[in-house]
């Protein structure tokens, strides 16, 4: 990282980052269990969000929901600057409670209708990121930015119309179906009679991920969710797809560096 300025209080993360002359490594796919809007300011690249792909230019911003699974593919090394903020989805919950704002967020279908193009809000990031006040000051700043962001995506995606499923596309959607079966690659390559090394590679260029890797990311957000609503670590790990415990309790812990642990 060449440069890389961040801060978080109360919920919201934000982080101002450039990377001069940018490859692909250390930019694996990503899954959160928040919502995260990026903001992209320069660089030649192109965005992947659960098999859709998205050209990026100055001023494009993207959306993803919880468990939304994206991650950046660089077409050359020119400098690649970009704002991101991750926050829950119950952010506005106080003055929104029917969540009308997060529409945009959750009322389309996975890997849908993600880009925005919204050129003049560099100013609005670097205001929310570089802000010098209290925790309190930034937090009312950030929610008052976010929600008027979400506003205007939430009036821009009425008109934005889903074309129908590319193959890559497809196999990220049927995968998610199945996410919490019992099911092997091979299976999964042969409902698109496609063989598993053809499947696998498919499916890593809509994604960024190998299908095994993907489907263990969502599992385990998935677990941690039950988790953190009361569920014992055994049914978590049953109901995300984990026939063995041990299996599932090595995956968490080190995927988010603590053992699980709900009601018994």
């Amino acid at each position: 990282m060449d440069f890389l300025k961040e801060s978080e209080s109360a919920g919201l993360y934000i982080r101002h980052a450039i990377n001069d002359a940018p490859t692909g490594s250390g930019f694996d796919f990503h899954i959160h269990d928040r919502c995260e809007v990026f903001y992209f300011i320069s660089g030649n690249a192109q965005y992947l969000v659960e098999g859709s792909v998205y050209p990026l230019t100055k001023g494009s911003l993207l959306i993803m929901r919880p468990c939304e699974a994206h991650c950046i593919r660089f077409l050359s090394e020119e400098r690649y600057e970009r704002y991101a903020v991750n926050f829950p989805l119950s952010l506005f919950d106080s003055f929104d409670p029917e969540r009308r704002l997060m529409r945009p967020f959750t009322d389309r279908p996975l890997g849908k209708q993600n880009l925005y193009f919204l050129p003049g809000l560099g100013d609005t990031f670097r205001e929310m990121c570089y802000y010098k006040g209290d925790d309190y000051g930034r937090k009312l700043l950030m929610t008052a930015r976010l929600a008027n962001i979400a506003e205007t995506a939430r009036k821009q995606s009425s008109e934005k119309i889903c074309a129908e499923p590319t193959l890559p596309e497809q196999t990220v959607r049927y995968v998610n179906e199945m996410l919490y079966d019992e099911i092997t690659v091979g299976q999964l390559a042969e409902h698109f009679f496609l063989s598993t090394s053809q499947f696998s590679r498919v499916f890593r260029q809509a994604t960024g991920a190998s299908p095994w890797a993907y489907i263990t990311a969502k599992r385990l957000i998935k677990a941690r969710e039950m988790l953190h609503s009361g569920s014992s670590a055994k049914k978590a790990a049953e109901n995300c797809g984990f026939g063995d415990y041990s299996v599932f309790y090595k995956a968490y812990v080190k995927r988010f560096g603590e053992k699980p642990s709900g009601n018994t």
